[in-house]
């Protein structure tokens, strides 16, 4: 087992602040930006090799992982596992091994040099290094309106949402896992769902088209996009869709859109701080490696193949290890 840090080590006799406490005036060894599951197991990781650890969240500990009604594709966990379950279980192993949470916003990042200094929204805070594992959020259609109606009938989130909506029509735009499995869910609840997907394939997987096929209430629209948001009385009364090899078009009547077209990472704060690639995700190796030393990526804010929270929680293993070798290198 790696030994801590030599100042990671003092610091860790102090009394810890509660939840929440400005971090000002501690050296932290590795400041984590993120409680999703990469986040989550990156502190797990670093605490348990003797790391002097914060933890930086701005909501609830999980991230987009918290708002999942089943993973179904966690390996060792049953269906009726919900993503904000296994949040809960995470975020708890995680300060039993010693983690400072703190929650609070990050604004700005000072990342050069053997102290690395993140702006907090309330303070700021200093650490030898960083571990970015600040997550995405789902992106938007763009389209006249969709701000002042999110919350009117917009949605990004079936599981948070969907009840509001219960025995009436609803859409969902999109073609992915996401929204295949939102079209699931909803199907409980709804009384009939419009699946408006852009291309003639889903790109879901497998077990999702089985599941659909089965659901007499949730109907594929193929080839088919959402032009326009329709509103009355300040609330979602329908979208405006067109299809994309025939070019009619002709309004829907729904309660409600629920996006689920894809996510956009999350590092507006870096300011150009870090590599990032042409979709925004920064550029990471394998064990997280980022352009600058002793600031490392994980999960779905760095570029990958797959995000899945399995990859997240890989990524924030690899994470650690690699901060804590950094950190065997670079004692003062």
């Amino acid at each position: 087992m790696r030994q801590p840090c030599e100042r990671g080590a003092a610091f860790m006799e102090e009394d810890e602040m509660p939840d929440g406490a400005s971090a000002t005036g501690k050296l932290y060894d590795v400041a984590i930006i993120g409680a999703g599951p990469a986040g989550l197991t990156a502190a797990m990781y670093a605490a348990r090799a003797g790391l002097d650890t914060a933890l930086i969240e701005n909501l609830s500990p999980g991230g987009q992982m918290a708002q999942t009604e089943h993973l179904e594709n966690y390996p060792g966990f049953t269906l009726s596992t919900s993503g904000y379950e296994l949040s809960e279980i995470m975020h708890g192993q995680a300060e039993h091994f010693g983690v400072q949470t703190i929650y609070d916003e990050v604004v700005g990042a000072e990342l050069e040099g053997d102290v690395k200094t993140l702006t907090l929204a309330a303070g700021s805070l200093e650490a030898r290094s960083v571990i970015v594992a600040s997550g995405a959020r789902p992106a938007k259609l763009g389209l006249p309106r969709e701000d002042e109606l999110t919350g009117s009938g917009v949605s990004y989130c079936a599981t948070c949402d969907g009840n509001f909506f219960k025995g009436r029509d609803v859409c969902i735009v999109g073609g992915g896992d996401t929204a295949a499995a939102d079209a699931i869910y909803l199907s409980r609840i709804c009384r009939h769902i419009y699946l408006f997907v852009r291309r003639d394939v889903l790109r879901a997987t497998a077990i999702y088209h089985n599941k659909l096929e089965q659901l007499d209430n949730v109907e594929i629209v193929w080839n088919t996009v959402v032009e326009g948001l329709l509103e009355e009385d300040g609330a979602v009364s329908g979208v405006h869709v067109r299809d994309r090899v025939s070019g009619d078009e002709r309004d829907v009547a729904v309660a409600a859109v629920f996006v689920a077209i894809g996510s956009v990472p999350n590092t507006e704060f870096l300011d150009g701080k870090l590599e990032l690639d042409q979709t925004g995700h920064i550029v990471a190796r394998e064990m997280g490696d980022t352009s600058v030393p002793g600031v490392f990526a994980a999960g779905d804010v760095r570029t990958k193949m797959l995000r899945q929270v399995s990859t997240a929680v890989a990524d924030g293993a690899n994470c650690a290890d690699a901060c804590a070798n950094y950190l065997l290198q670079h004692q003062s």
